[in-house]
């Protein structure tokens, strides 16, 4: 299993190519894997692990979901391409300013958040574990933005109840413990 990683990890190094995290001079790359280990603690399973990884390529980069599948094809069978595919699907945001340019940011969060309360279970662990990445590094990096950000991601928490249970609950201390710490 840690092989088929190793070659996904690479096609989404791949597909977002020179980008780099916002708050650091990091590839993006670091973020999908620190969200891949957080699930590897609770999950084995390679559908769940390979989404974390990929979960930011349909959103961040011009790599369409059927190239994911073709790629995800050489390594998994195909019932397993396609379930981490939808899970990709899942997790990208649909409610973005690019889409939507009248609606305002609180409007297209409310949006988003509908939308995900009715994801997957597995769709809502990863989101657990992208939250708990970004909130810990925004909250570092960006003081001002983690005001915002770190509400709207409590809410996310709190509204999303189908995941895994301790890792909903992890990310709702993170969170929680961030906020505190920005008063």
């Amino acid at each position: 299993m840690d092989d088929i990683l190793k070659h996904i990890t690479d096609f989404g190094d791949t597909a977002h190519g020179e980008q780099l995290r916002k708050y650091s001079p990091d590839r993006y790359m670091v973020h999908p894997i620190r969200v891949m280990e957080t699930m590897k603690s609770h999950t084995g399973d390679i559908c769940v692990l390979a989404a974390a990884l990929l979960h930011d390529v349909l959103e961040d980069t011009p790599v369409t979901a059927e190239e994911i599948r073709k790629f995800l094809n050489k390594y998994l069978n195909e019932e397993e391409a396609d379930r981490t595919v939808d899970l990709v699907i899942e997790l990208t945001d649909v409610y973005v300013k690019k889409n939507y340019p009248r609606l305002n940011r609180r409007t297209r969060k409310e949006k988003e958040l509908q939308r995900l309360a009715r994801i997957s279970p597995d769709g809502q662990t990863i989101k657990y574990a992208d939250i708990m990445d970004n909130a810990q590094e925004i909250s570092e990096e960006d003081t001002d933005f983690a005001r915002v950000y770190l509400q709207e991601v409590r809410k996310i928490i709190l509204e999303l109840n189908r995941g895994n249970v301790a890792l909903r609950n992890e990310a709702l201390r993170v969170v929680n413990q961030a906020i505190a710490d920005q008063d």
